[in-house]
């Protein structure tokens, strides 16, 4: 019984708390554990960023939309916002209003001008709102990854824990408890870990994909909406509507 107290694993038996359990597992299990503690500090580092990110999104969207509809000059408006965006929205519009104005100086004065104006206009404003949402989603794939495969990755520590464990316990000949718990709690330390890691990532993933998907829903109502408007303004004037009044209707 001597020899087994001075044993690395009777010594385990000593200290259980949590930095004792690392100090003490293998190697190999060692490493899970910190991947997964750097993979779990990653993933808080996202959310952080992404929640800033999407708060700060949806406010300068409010703000560009109250004054796109304010009834201010298209071109006006542009050469503010739409040149340099600093947010989805006004990249979208931005993306618009060049089509637009390109299409226009070429002239349109016949229906098809007009219908090839407003399709090339839905396509611009369509690749802006895929490349702010990609901008925008930037690192979902690892929240994803984490979620999914850090559990099985605190597992692989586990399973290997504990062989390393049976494997000891088998050269002492020893199977009391004081023996057998540090081991096992060494390598079920490693699963607990990738829970920490999966858990967060999963439910962080879930909530931003579902606020993407709202601000994704809420870019292509406004580029149909500004489609619109662009379209009904060249099919009743046939001419270059620059400087037109956003929201006053045009007669036809």
């Amino acid at each position: 019984m001597g020899n087994v107290t001075a044993s690395p694993l009777g010594q385990a038996a000593h200290d259980l708390s949590l930095w004792g359990l690392f100090l003490q597992a293998d190697w190999v299990v060692k490493a899970v554990m910190v991947g997964l503690l750097l993979a779990s500090v990653w993933v808080w580092a996202i959310v952080f960023e992404k929640t800033t990110a999407l708060r700060r999104a949806k406010r300068e969207a409010d703000a560009f939309e109250d004054r796109f509809w304010s009834g201010g000059s298209l071109d006006e408006l542009h050469a503010r916002e739409g040149e340099e965006p600093s947010h989805p929205l006004a990249a979208v519009f931005g993306a618009g209003m060049r089509e637009w104005k390109r299409s226009a100086g070429r002239g349109l004065g016949s229906e098809l001008a007009v219908t090839g104006m407003k399709e090339r206009v839905e396509r611009a404003m369509s690749v802006a709102i895929g490349r702010e949402m990609e901008r925008l989603e930037r690192w979902m794939v690892f929240l994803a990854t984490v979620g999914s495969a850090a559990p099985f990755v605190g597992l692989f520590g586990t399973v290997w824990g504990i062989m390393n464990s049976f494997s000891a316990i088998a050269g002492m000949q020893n199977t009391s408890l004081a023996v057998v718990a540090p081991g096992i709690a060494e390598a079920l330390f490693a699963t607990a870990i990738g829970l920490i890691a999966a858990i967060p990532a999963t439910i962080a993933y879930n909530k931003f994909a579902s606020d993407f998907g709202r601000f994704a829903a809420r870019l292509e109502a406004f580029a149909a909406e500004f489609s619109a408007i662009l379209s009904r303004q060249s099919e009743a004037t046939a001419e270059p509507a620059r400087g037109g009044r956003v929201g006053q209707p045009v007669a036809e």
